[in-house]
């Protein structure tokens, strides 16, 4: 072992045995009525991350009953965001954060980095949009070519009409496309500019096309934990924005979300919905991750409040005005467990109980112990509104001693109604289906 990794290694067990275990199990934080306890205030917060070990030859997580998973492409290079095009043709986003020069500063910010070094994530950021295509129907990519390459930490894809649109972590671009195209040579053309700078604290940014194709809806989350960097550093940030496509004008469509990810629409109301990854360092059972719908003008209460009108007391000065106006969420995702790929059901061909909910992927904690997340679930909806349990889809990303085999994050259904899943730091992308579906 190196001299840094042993200061890590040391620096890990030291922050650990520091840490606050969680008092409640992971299940109560989830539904629609989690348990909130009181917050836990640490001057040391819990870190509790999972090393990446990476997947061995021939092992694979475990898939829920009556399905089966197996690789649709591997030897990707940090695979993050999954779109799939009307033709089959899936677009893998290999990414990472861009250089955060001023996010990184001081005790905290060296610490973070080293632990996200040790989570895999700091790898630099490939910057492309990676064409994979299954051309034989067998459930394994057999074609892969660089969609789109120089770009700046993609992540959200979009195809409406003949322009593809990408979310880049400082603007949204648009490129043309035409069915079939395997790399676009175009220069793209800028819509409209998205909060990045210094700091840029959560970078990446999603997005949606209304269903008549004339906007789009951008996620853009927070530049801080919970504005202790001022409110001035989150000038429209931590909300899902509005842009119109034809003139690039937006506005805020809805705010006081941390960190929206996944974005999704609600097949029997129409509603937008979205994956939120709630903050940190209040202890282990504090905050839920949740999924949402989204109403147009809603606020959500971040930084001021959580989980609706629960006060957040280190946020200074207060604000109990918007508290007031703060919309308790639809569902809780469990406390850290980094929820972020969201992707309606309808259409799968996996068994019936996954017909109609919402799948999300699950990255997993680093500040939760035990830990957290770490794989992929299914909430399944009645009348436009999650209703019970989750179920476990795909699990088994960590292993007994607590490494990390991969992390799930973007997910999406293929043409055929299988479930892609990203695994960024496994760098493979996994295809979930009916093992009473026979391979063409």
């Amino acid at each position: 072992m190196s001299q840094n990794g042993l200061l890590l290694s040391v620096m890990l067990l030291a922050l650990a045995a520091c840490g606050e275990i969680a008092r409640l199990p992971i299940s109560a934080g989830i539904g629609s009525k989690p348990t909130l306890p009181p917050p836990h205030h640490r001057l040391i917060p819990t870190v509790n991350i999972a090393p990446v070990v990476g997947w061995s030859p021939g092992a694979k997580p475990q898939a829920a009953s009556g399905t089966q998973v197996a690789a649709f492409a591997s030897k990707l290079n940090h695979p993050r965001w999954l779109y799939v095009l009307p033709n089959g043709d899936v677009l893998v986003a290999e990414t990472n954060a861009p250089p955060k020069p001023d996010d990184g500063k001081g005790i905290k910010g060296w610490v973070m980095g080293l632990v996200m070094k040790k989570a895999g994530a700091a790898v630099p950021s490939a910057n492309r949009i990676t064409l994979l295509r299954d051309a034989n129907g067998d459930g394994i990519a057999d074609k892969r070519s660089v969609l789109l390459e120089g770009l700046n930490s993609p992540f959200g894809m979009a195809l409406v009409d003949n322009n593809l649109y990408i979310a880049n972590t400082d603007a949204v671009v648009r490129f043309p496309y035409a069915t079939g195209d395997t790399h676009i040579t175009a220069f793209g053309v800028k819509v409209v500019d998205l909060p990045a700078g210094q700091i840029n604290h959560h970078w990446t940014k999603n997005l949606i096309a209304s269903r008549d194709g004339s906007k789009l809806y951008v996620t853009v989350g927070s530049n801080s934990n919970v504005g202790e960097r001022g409110m001035e550093a989150e000038n429209q940030r931590a909300a899902i924005w509005e842009v119109d496509i034809g003139s690039g004008k937006h506005r805020i469509f809805a705010s006081g979300l941390r960190n929206p990810n996944g974005l999704a629409w609600e097949h029997d109301s129409g509603a937008l919905w979205t994956a939120v990854n709630e903050r940190d360092e209040i202890g282990s059972d504090l905050v839920p991750d949740y999924m949402t719908s989204v109403r147009d003008g809603g606020f959500y209460g971040w930084p001021y409040s959580y989980y609706g009108q629960h006060v957040d007391e280190r946020v200074k000065p207060s604000r109990p005005d918007l508290v007031l106006q703060a919309i308790t969420p639809d569902y809780a995702l469990g406390s850290h467990a980094a929820s972020l790929g969201l992707a309606s059901s309808v259409g799968t061909t996996l068994p019936a109980s996954f017909a109609n909910g919402m799948f999300i992927g699950q990255h997993g904690s680093w500040n939760r112990d035990p830990r957290s997340g770490y794989k992929v679930i299914f909430v399944a909806f009645k009348n436009g509104k999650p209703a019970g349990e989750p179920l476990d889809v795909l699990t088994g990303f960590l292993s007994a001693d607590g490494n990390a085999y991969g992390r799930p994050v973007g997910v999406a259904l293929d043409k055929q109604g299988a479930l892609l899943v990203a695994d960024d730091v496994g760098n493979i992308v996994w295809r979930v289906s009916s093992d009473n579906v026979n391979k063409r």
